[in-house]
């Protein structure tokens, strides 16, 4: 087969077969009597191994090595490619991502565009000092790339930065938000944890239903800081999860001055002082939880709180009875 058709049948253009026959990588088998490549049907099998392997990434190099070396180890060379592959996936990948969040913030000029490429390295710089001036830049002259803000703020570990991230995720208004919520999902408690204290921080609406769901998340620490953002913004939905902290010991002041804040009118405050009162009947409910439970009756205004107290100033506990007595007598000062 001349050349010509080869290259038809083939696919491979009659200069790349003359480069391939330069490169000693698929020679033809004969000539014919004027001279002209005769290519036999080995000939032809062998450049549809060469274009196959060219497929897979390999160089003109790795696909003479592959087809002449009888020693030549696939495995090694397919492995190699794998490790190639991936490194290139992932750098297009980032590189995706910064043309993606830089097309978010809208630049307007170049000049936008190169202040947002500062921000985007700044970021990621090994410096907290320089991350945390990044992360204060993102004011109003400054287009802000929230999904690179928020990145930063689930990974960010230094606290002063992280402060600094929240604040500035908080100025973007409700941008962030979802993306936020997804870092809930994070298999990585650190990154769960960071992903609520920033939820906490934006502005009532959207990260209020957010918080409401993760009354319910599998994660204590997630419940914990949910339930005193809502107590704390009048939200009812936390009472459970809030009593539930003072009883186990977690942050069960914070979950106390909740409390404290949803207790606005009379039929609130009942309901809390019966909530509080009934853990404290409960009788798994161990000492040193009821004497947290006591206290908490402390925040609480009304005369249901005031009875609880007033019983609770004889019960057998000793340190619960003191704790009550002075804390009717608190009330009485008042």
């Amino acid at each position: 087969m001349l050349i010509g058709e080869v290259a038809r049948r083939s696919g491979v253009s009659a200069r790349m077969l003359r480069h391939y026959e330069s490169l000693g990588l698929v020679c033809p088998s004969g000539r014919t009597g004027s001279g002209y490549r005769e290519y036999s049907g080995e000939d032809i099998q062998r450049i549809f191994h060469i274009e196959s392997l060219r497929s897979l990434g390999l160089s003109l190099r790795e696909i003479g090595r592959a087809l002449d070396d009888p020693g030549f180890t696939p495995s090694v060379l397919v492995a190699d490619l794998i490790r190639q592959t991936r490194e290139r996936i992932a750098a297009e990948t980032e590189l995706l991502t910064r043309l993606r969040r830089i097309d978010a913030a809208d630049p307007a000029g170049w000049e936008d565009v190169l202040q947002v490429v500062a921000l985007l390295q700044a970021l990621q710089s090994k410096s907290a000092d320089a991350r945390q001036r990044a992360a204060l830049s993102a004011a109003d002259d400054v287009p802000v790339p929230v999904e690179a803000l928020v990145e930063a703020a689930l990974n960010e570990t230094e606290p002063n930065v992280a402060g600094a991230l929240r604040w500035a995720l908080a100025r973007s208004g409700d941008a962030g938000t979802a993306l936020l919520a997804e870092g809930l999902d994070s298999p990585v408690a650190a990154v769960r944890e960071r992903a609520v204290q920033a939820l906490v921080e934006m502005p009532d609406g959207e990260a209020n239903a957010y918080l409401r769901d993760a009354l319910a998340h599998s994660d204590a620490v997630v419940r914990a800081h949910a339930a005193v953002a809502l107590g704390t913004r009048g939200v009812a939905d936390a009472v459970p999860t809030l009593l539930d902290m003072i009883v186990e010991g977690r942050n069960d002041t914070d979950a106390a001055d909740a409390l404290s804040v949803l207790a606005i009118d009379t039929e609130t405050a009942d309901r809390l002082a019966t909530g509080l009162a009934d853990r404290l009947a409960h009788a798994a409910t161990e000492a040193p939880a009821r004497g947290r439970l006591t206290q908490a009756l402390a925040g609480i205004p009304g005369a249901t709180a005031s009875r609880a107290l007033a019983e609770l100033s004889h019960d057998a506990d000793r340190a619960v009875a003191l704790t009550a007595t002075y804390l009717l007598q608190l009330r009485d000062v008042r």
